[in-house]
């Protein structure tokens, strides 16, 4: 992708006929990159493309899903992290603390990942969506302690939706492996 890609636009439907035929038009209404278009629990679908602010916002106003669009965001600044947490492409140091945030919502949780990766020095590990978690959102999070609590707390602060926090200063080998 282009250096330019720096907006995330996210829209999260009812129906996954709707959101096939939603993804292809948004796709084909600018220039962006198709992160992620898929079904998520219960029965729903997750379309999450990025590119330049003007071309993300030019796909979001595409209103094909019409109904069945329950929830939609866009991030116009998001953090470069964010798309590689989101694809599961990040290749996070090891050793540092863990942070997790977790969320009823899937656009809380990447909005907090955007905030989490601006408020401190962490590396995000991913931002998982709503696969086998019951449409939840989660995002994991490395750095050190500090950080890693800091990172927590700015991205908590304002969240909708927040289900719990937690931060493990010294995690076991395994579970941070787990977490890859």
């Amino acid at each position: 992708m282009n250096g330019m890609a720096n907006a995330i636009g996210m829209v999260e439907l009812t129906s996954i006929a709707r959101g096939i035929e939603t993804s292809d038009f948004m796709v084909k209404a600018a220039q962006v990159e198709l992160i992620r278009s898929s079904t998520v629990c219960p029965g729903k679908y997750i379309i999450i493309i990025a590119g330049d602010t003007g071309d993300v916002k030019a796909s979001m106003a595409i209103r094909q899903g019409g109904e069945s669009v329950v929830n939609t965001l866009l991030l116009p600044n998001a953090h470069p992290q964010l798309i590689p947490a989101i694809s599961m492409t990040t290749q996070p140091p090891a050793g540092g603390a863990v942070g997790v945030l977790e969320f009823y919502s899937i656009a809380s949780a990447i909005t907090a990942a955007d905030v989490a990766a601006k408020a401190a020095n962490v590396t995000l590990i991913e931002v998982r969506i709503g696969y086998a978690i019951g449409g939840k959102g989660f995002v994991t999070l490395t750095g050190d302690v500090g950080a890693g609590r800091e990172a927590v707390a700015a991205a908590s602060r304002d969240a909708e939706l927040l289900v719990g926090t937690s931060v493990i200063p010294r995690p076991a080998q395994q579970v941070f492996q787990s977490l890859l």
